[in-house]
């Protein structure tokens, strides 16, 4: 069994509170924003109790990051009671941030639970559904190659993948299959790593569609700019999660997506929101 992710977790420490960071198992021009999220989430839990887990993280892209040069994480603690911790992670490359996240993390307490039920008619991810390296790969058809991204230690199954013509609008929610392609065991704060990871995979990807249009048109210049994720109950990050993705609004040069994380019970595990620097070429249209 491959163990790609929990290589990428092990941070070097140069002190208590600054680590340096594996470099991608990929080669692409930037930085997966995945990785970054996983690893400042990563650098933060080696800082606080270990009866604390995640529960909201909040993180700026600033600038693109090499994937063939290291990565510095520093760890700012804020504040540690009882019942929570506060922490701020800024990634450096080269004396240069390039990400920077706060991260609030809490002992686990019995509470009132509430969810709205919900229910999706979906084939399962044993059924014969297309990936979604696939997809990207039919919409970009000039890549030299396969998708970079494939190398990436994740599983995506593309429920519904948008099959119209370019120009026709596509508005429906995105649905996907995801988990991470290798057994994580049972260490809780891998898993919300991992899920942190596979929440930044497809999420900015889908506002184009409104317009028609696909995040590999070579007429878009886009990049993240920043994500916001919630962790509302313990995650399987190796077993298929289904998410549930939909563009909020596009404006501005920017977009705004959102996703829900269920597992197989149709339970809610996470949520969350990016937004994405959309700077479209008219010229070429």
């Amino acid at each position: 069994m491959s163990d790609v992710f929990a290589s990428l977790l092990q941070l070097e420490p140069l002190s208590s509170d600054r680590f340096v960071a594996p470099r991608a198992p990929e080669n692409g021009s930037r930085t997966f924003g995945g990785q970054l999220l996983a690893h400042t989430l990563r650098a933060a839990q080696l800082t606080v109790d270990s009866n604390k887990f995640v529960h909201s993280s909040h993180s700026y892209f600033l600038r693109p990051g090499n994937v063939d040069v290291a990565t510095e994480l520093v760890v700012e603690k804020i504040r540690d009671g009882k019942s929570f911790s506060a922490r701020q992670v800024v990634a450096y490359q080269q004396g240069k941030e390039l990400f920077r996240s706060v991260l609030s993390f809490q002992v686990p307490e019995l509470g009132l639970e509430w969810s709205p039920e919900v229910s999706f008619d979906v084939p399962g991810p044993q059924d014969n559904l297309m990936s979604y390296y696939e997809f990207w790969e039919s919409q970009a058809p000039n890549l030299p190659g396969p998708w970079h991204g494939r190398e990436r230690p994740m599983d995506i199954l593309y429920i519904n993948p948008p099959g119209l013509p370019d120009g026709s609008p596509v508005t429906e929610p995105q649905l996907m299959w995801m988990r991470i392609s290798e057994q994580l065991g049972s260490d809780r704060q891998l898993h919300e790593t991992a899920l942190a990871y596979l929440a930044d995979a497809t999420l900015i990807d889908h506002v184009l569609l409104p317009h028609g249009f696909r995040w590999q048109d070579d007429r878009l210049n886009g990049a993240s700019l920043d994500h916001s994720m919630w962790f509302h109950r313990q995650a399987e990050a190796d077993d298929w999660l289904l998410y549930e993705q939909r563009v909020e609004t596009t404006g501005g040069a920017r977009g705004l997506g959102s996703g829900r994380f269920f597992d197989q019970a149709g339970n809610l595990i996470a949520t969350c929101v990016q937004e994405g620097l959309i700077r479209w070429d008219h010229q070429h249209q």
